[in-house]
Protein backbone atom coordinates (compact mmCIF):
# COMPACT_ATOMS: atom_id res chain seq x y z
CA UNK A 1 0.00 0.00 0.00
CA UNK A 2 2.78 2.36 -1.19
CA UNK A 3 1.71 6.06 -1.42
CA UNK A 4 -1.84 5.44 0.62
CA UNK A 5 -2.85 7.83 3.32
CA UNK A 6 -4.09 6.69 6.45
CA UNK A 7 -6.78 9.76 7.05
CA UNK A 8 -7.93 10.45 3.52
CA UNK A 9 -11.86 11.69 3.73
CA UNK A 10 -11.22 12.55 7.55
CA UNK A 11 -10.45 15.50 9.53
CA UNK A 12 -7.71 16.12 10.78
CA UNK A 13 -8.68 16.00 14.94
CA UNK A 14 -11.63 15.27 14.34
CA UNK A 15 -11.42 12.41 17.09
CA UNK A 16 -12.68 8.57 16.18
CA UNK A 17 -15.15 7.75 13.41
CA UNK A 18 -19.01 7.59 14.01
CA UNK A 19 -17.94 9.81 17.89
CA UNK A 20 -21.13 11.33 18.61
CA UNK A 21 -19.44 13.93 20.77
CA UNK A 22 -18.58 16.70 18.98
CA UNK A 23 -21.40 19.27 19.94
CA UNK A 24 -24.97 19.63 21.01
CA UNK A 25 -27.81 19.87 19.04
CA UNK A 26 -30.26 22.43 18.73
CA UNK A 27 -33.50 21.58 19.97
CA UNK A 28 -36.12 21.25 16.91
CA UNK A 29 -39.78 21.26 15.75
CA UNK A 30 -40.61 18.70 13.03
CA UNK A 31 -43.19 19.95 10.63
CA UNK A 32 -44.69 17.84 7.01
CA UNK A 33 -46.11 19.30 5.26
CA UNK A 34 -48.20 17.00 1.97
CA UNK A 35 -49.16 17.91 -1.59
CA UNK A 36 -51.92 16.93 -3.91
CA UNK A 37 -50.19 13.68 -5.01
CA UNK A 38 -49.70 12.64 -1.29
CA UNK A 39 -46.08 13.18 -1.01
CA UNK A 40 -44.87 14.19 2.25
CA UNK A 41 -42.19 16.68 2.42
CA UNK A 42 -40.45 17.46 6.21
CA UNK A 43 -38.83 20.31 7.37
CA UNK A 44 -37.03 21.09 10.85
CA UNK A 45 -37.58 24.46 12.52
CA UNK A 46 -35.53 25.88 15.89
CA UNK A 47 -38.24 24.88 18.54
CA UNK A 48 -37.68 28.54 19.75
CA UNK A 49 -39.06 29.96 16.46
CA UNK A 50 -42.93 31.08 17.01
CA UNK A 51 -45.34 29.23 15.02
CA UNK A 52 -46.47 32.27 13.41
CA UNK A 53 -43.20 32.30 11.80
CA UNK A 54 -43.82 28.52 10.40
CA UNK A 55 -44.74 28.82 6.91
CA UNK A 56 -48.41 27.07 6.39
CA UNK A 57 -47.75 26.34 2.30
CA UNK A 58 -44.31 25.27 0.84
CA UNK A 59 -43.40 24.67 -2.84
CA UNK A 60 -43.02 20.12 -2.55
CA UNK A 61 -39.73 19.49 -4.04
CA UNK A 62 -40.83 16.29 -5.18
CA UNK A 63 -43.71 17.96 -7.30
CA UNK A 64 -43.09 21.41 -7.14
CA UNK A 65 -47.00 21.47 -6.14
CA UNK A 66 -47.69 23.67 -2.93
CA UNK A 67 -47.96 21.75 0.10
CA UNK A 68 -49.42 22.38 3.64
CA UNK A 69 -49.46 21.04 6.85
CA UNK A 70 -53.19 19.57 6.70
CA UNK A 71 -52.73 15.94 5.02
CA UNK A 72 -56.28 15.50 4.54
CA UNK A 73 -56.95 18.45 2.95
CA UNK A 74 -53.54 19.69 0.99
CA UNK A 75 -53.80 22.51 -1.05
CA UNK A 76 -55.07 22.27 -4.42
CA UNK A 77 -53.22 23.57 -7.44
CA UNK A 78 -54.47 26.60 -8.75
CA UNK A 79 -55.37 26.96 -12.28
CA UNK A 80 -53.13 28.48 -14.58
CA UNK A 81 -53.99 31.28 -16.59
CA UNK A 82 -53.59 30.57 -20.86
CA UNK A 83 -50.66 32.42 -22.50
CA UNK A 84 -52.25 35.62 -22.97
CA UNK A 85 -50.47 38.02 -26.18
CA UNK A 86 -50.53 41.38 -26.38
CA UNK A 87 -53.55 41.94 -28.31
CA UNK A 88 -55.46 40.35 -25.84
CA UNK A 89 -54.07 42.41 -23.02
CA UNK A 90 -55.31 45.73 -25.16
CA UNK A 91 -58.65 44.21 -25.89
CA UNK A 92 -59.00 44.07 -21.91
CA UNK A 93 -58.25 47.55 -21.24
CA UNK A 94 -59.79 49.14 -24.68
CA UNK A 95 -63.56 49.32 -25.74
CA UNK A 96 -64.03 49.23 -29.53
CA UNK A 97 -64.42 52.40 -30.27
CA UNK A 98 -61.48 53.51 -28.26
CA UNK A 99 -59.88 51.12 -30.54
CA UNK A 100 -60.82 52.71 -33.68
CA UNK A 101 -59.79 56.18 -32.19
CA UNK A 102 -56.19 55.21 -31.52
CA UNK A 103 -56.34 53.25 -35.31
CA UNK A 104 -56.64 56.44 -37.07
CA UNK A 105 -54.72 58.91 -34.85
CA UNK A 106 -51.82 56.32 -35.39
CA UNK A 107 -52.75 56.23 -39.39
CA UNK A 108 -53.17 60.00 -39.60
CA UNK A 109 -50.04 60.52 -38.02
CA UNK A 110 -48.74 58.03 -40.22
CA UNK A 111 -50.25 59.49 -43.43
CA UNK A 112 -48.67 62.76 -42.32
CA UNK A 113 -45.25 62.10 -42.25
CA UNK A 114 -45.12 59.70 -45.84
CA UNK A 115 -47.55 62.93 -47.21
CA UNK A 116 -50.01 61.44 -48.44
CA UNK A 117 -54.04 62.59 -47.59
CA UNK A 118 -56.51 60.86 -45.67
CA UNK A 119 -58.85 59.45 -47.77
CA UNK A 120 -62.44 59.92 -46.58
CA UNK A 121 -65.27 57.39 -47.10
Amino acid sequence: MAGSNAIRGARVGSGPMGEKDHGSRAERTMISYWDALGNETVRYFASDVSPEEIPELIDCPASGLPAGRDKANPPQVLKNEPYKTHLAYVKERRTEEEAVELLDAALDKLRARRGTARRKA
